[in-house]
């Protein structure tokens, strides 16, 4: 979605962790004459090994995975997928993890992962590189043939991690833990979605401007309303020190048309990028008098939140699988800037055709989801939803209706794109660890007497359990 996306890109965000020697359990060994979980691995068809890391309590691998281009048609070619395997003991319980976008090959750890002491399986979404096939039919980039992907990654380990499963994933990664139990619903055993937004009407996006309306203190919309405002009067001078820039790094602007055309998307992802990624307390920080503020203070405001070279040819490129799903299937936010008169606004919210090269066909398929809204609200079995007060992308939230069973929505007081369980008031923080035990089947007896006691089984790393929300571009989640 947009450049504060591109800091998220997530969860992107958003989720996932390291961590140091000595606070992670330490794996059990291989019990005596059994084949060494590498060997095991690596007997899958298909599955060949990148690299493996020295991890202190874990081992941790870096590995491709044949896939079909099209799971329809299987024969049709293939590409290599990335995936890593966080492992502690194939008698754990395991969290399938991705963030919708490419994965990280540094060991981490999801929150759910934490919570249950147990394995992680990581995946990079197909079409981000170098999980792409070549050459690529952006056809096949869809959210059931991505949802095969993680089916068929599913059926392949669960014959060596064969106790229960928990898929998970934040922001675009919580879209697709969501998508991927609409079309297979029997694989895993709960859903842990963060901060996932949930586009139903694509053309209808009042709920953003609602959000705006009303989002933290007065004090802090002003004071980002009038910076926002005043790089648009002052375009003309900041512009001149953009080309500059843009000079300097080699920036182009064939994708999105023009430097005019960027400069304003930036300006534009301004507000947006400081609620995804800030608190009220960074308010601070914000140029309290925009009209008597410098010119290199309102270009390192803008630049330091929502990013002048994000862009670029340079900046999108990394980007192009995301901005063709969001004008594909999933939708993108559109908002108004009624704090700034129409003459300084040539463009508005781009749409995420703008983002995309015009040699990739794309074609709007409304009914995706709807389709994905309507199966949550009437089926929705073992799923949890976090989202953060003060993130943007919540503002269009998945809900459940009469249908959903042991299934829950919550938001975290305060929090943005980077609200997680532990984020949540006690009693709903208490009663989602619970649950989440619950679904893995390792919820202590203590626990299941005694929701309230709930809490990770494994004990937080500042390093392996780090969640800081990996910063991404205002429109992207």
């Amino acid at each position: 979605m947009r450049k504060a996306l591109r800091w998220l890109l997530a969860l992107t965000v958003l989720i996932g962790t390291l961590s140091t020697a000595g606070a992670a359990t330490a794996a059990e060994p291989e019990a005596t004459g059994t084949t060494d979980i590498k060997e095991r691995l690596l007997s899958i068809p298909g599955m060949s090994l990148i690299e493996e890391k020295p991890y202190t309590g874990y081992r941790f691998f870096v590995l491709n995975y044949t896939q079909p281009v099209d799971h329809r048609r299987p024969s049709r070619g293939t590409f290599q997928q990335r995936i890593t395997v966080l492992h502690k003991d194939t008698a754990r319980p395991t969290v399938f993890y991705t963030g919708g976008y490419s994965v990280s090959t540094t060991p981490r750890r999801a929150e759910p992962t934490q919570i249950v002491d147990g394995n992680q399986i990581s995946m990079e979404y197909r079409f981000f590189t170098p999980s792409r096939p070549e050459p690529a039919d952006w056809s096949k980039l869809d959210i059931w043939q991505a949802a095969s992907d993680q089916h068929r990654i599913f059926t392949a380990l669960k014959r060596i991690y064969s106790e229960n499963w928990i898929s998970t994933g934040g922001s675009k990664g919580g879209m697709t833990a969501t998508y991927y139990e609409r079309f297979y619903p029997r694989d895993m055993d709960g859903v842990v979605a963060y901060v996932a937004p949930n586009d139903v009407v694509n053309e209808e996006d009042s709920a953003y401007d609602r959000f705006f309306r009303t989002v933290g203190t007065k004090e802090c919309r002003d004071r980002l309303n009038a910076v926002q405002r005043e790089a648009l009067v002052r375009r003309a001078p900041l512009e001149k020190r953009y080309e500059a820039v843009a000079a300097e790094n080699g920036y182009t602007f064939d994708t999105i048309g023009s430097l005019d055309r960027a400069y304003e998307a930036v300006v534009l992802d301004y507000v947006w990028g400081f609620w995804q990624y800030s608190t009220v307390a960074d308010c601070q920080d914000i140029p309290a008098d925009a009209e008597n503020a410098t010119d290199d203070e309102i270009w390192t405001s803008i630049d330091t939140i929502s990013g002048f070279s994000f862009y670029t040819d340079q900046g999108l490129s990394p980007y192009t699988p995301y901005y063709y799903q969001a004008g594909t299937q999933m939708g993108a936010p559109t908002i108004t800037f009624p704090h700034i008169e129409k003459k300084y606004v040539r463009y508005g919210y781009q749409p995420p055709r703008n983002f995309v090269l015009r040699s990739i066909d794309m074609e709007f398929q409304p009914w995706a989801m709807r389709d994905v809204d309507t199966w949550v609200r009437h089926h929705a079995r073992q799923m949890l939803f976090v989202y953060g007060e003060n993130d943007p992308w919540g503002a269009e939230p998945f809900r459940l209706g009469k249908g959903a069973r042991d299934a829950y929505v919550f938001t975290a007081p305060g929090m943005n794109h980077g609200a997680n369980v532990a984020g949540l008031v006690a009693e709903e923080k208490a009663l989602a660890t619970a649950r989440i035990l619950d679904w893995a089947d390792v919820a202590p007896s203590t626990v299941r007497e005694n929701p309230a006691a709930a809490k990770p089984l494994a004990k937080f790393d500042a390093g392996l359990d780090k969640r800081d929300v990996e910063r991404e571009r205002t429109l992207r989640p």
